[in-house]
């Protein structure tokens, strides 16, 4: 029998150029998954289908064949689906996570009038399981997760409560991307009970979260991920005081020639893989 020995990365991210920006990491990102896969490291890339993104201008279109899941959150069941297109200049795809619920709306997280999204964190759920439950259809076994952004923070804890014994998470880790807050309104109050997708998840797992802010969804994304990356120049002194680098988390700091040369997280994500 033949071993597999493909290394593969997959990127969980609520922003990527050319589709999305909040920040310059979303550059950061297009070149780095663009250097790993010419690198021979398999990579794919999961985001939400966010009303901007122009569908026809990117050539996205319905994977057909990966349709048909059902995502329950708090009991109700949203119909996913998933769309796809090709990073451009790139060979690499990436998957769209949809649902006209949570996504159809031209709208990223604020409403007309600025008005933060009462149903943020459920978008949030949806999208964190969506992706998971996607890589599981695929059945294809990542050694590594790169989640980017506020509203992926649920994967690390996710992989390590309601998917742990998942045959196709059995040797993945994760890398979290801590950024500065891009929202000072609070989740949902809500979004504890939601986010308990399964009965392998505790509220005291949720702990963390608990204050529903953009600090403390990023304190939680950084508690259960493997490596955390600092992803803005200037962080909150409450992100650097409480993630510190310790005998089982490695902590880099942010780099600003990441903006342009991001072999060091290439080389991370190598060193990652091959662990």
């Amino acid at each position: 029998m033949s071993v597999d020995t493909k290394k593969r990365v997959l990127i969980v991210a609520n922003e990527l150029s050319p589709y999305l920006e909040f920040s310059e990491f979303a550059q950061i990102l297009n070149q780095l998954a663009i250097k790993t896969f010419e690198a021979g490291i398999e990579v794919r890339v999961i985001m939400p289908r966010f009303g901007v993104i122009n569908e026809r201008r990117h050539k996205l279109h319905e994977v057909v064949r990966l349709s048909g899941i059902n995502i329950i959150i708090d009991k109700d069941d949203y119909p996913l689906i998933i769309k796809v297109a090709s990073l451009p200049n790139a060979r690499l795809q990436v998957y769209f996570m949809d649902n006209d619920d949570y996504f159809k709306r031209k709208l990223v997280f604020r409403d007309e009038n600025d008005e933060f999204f009462e149903d943020n964190a459920d978008r949030m759920v949806f999208f964190c399981k969506s992706a998971l439950e996607t890589v599981k259809k695929f059945g294809w076994p990542p050694n590594l997760i790169h989640c980017h952004g506020w509203m992926t923070s649920l994967v690390p804890l996710f992989l390590k409560t309601a998917y742990k014994k998942e045959p196709v998470f059995g040797f993945t880790k994760t890398l979290y991307t801590a950024q500065a807050d891009q929202f000072k309104e609070k989740l949902s109050d809500q979004f504890v009970r939601k986010a308990l997708i399964s009965n392998e998840i505790k509220e005291k797992d949720l702990e963390i979260f608990k204050d529903r802010t953009n600090t403390a969804l990023t304190l939680g994304g950084a508690k259960y991920a493997d490596v955390v990356v600092m992803g803005d120049r200037k962080m909150p002194a409450k992100i650097t005081d409480e993630v510190k680098p310790s005998r089982s988390k490695k902590v880099l700091a942010f780099d600003p020639a990441w903006v342009e040369d991001v072999t060091s997280l290439l080389d991370l994500y190598k060193s990652l893989t091959d662990s």
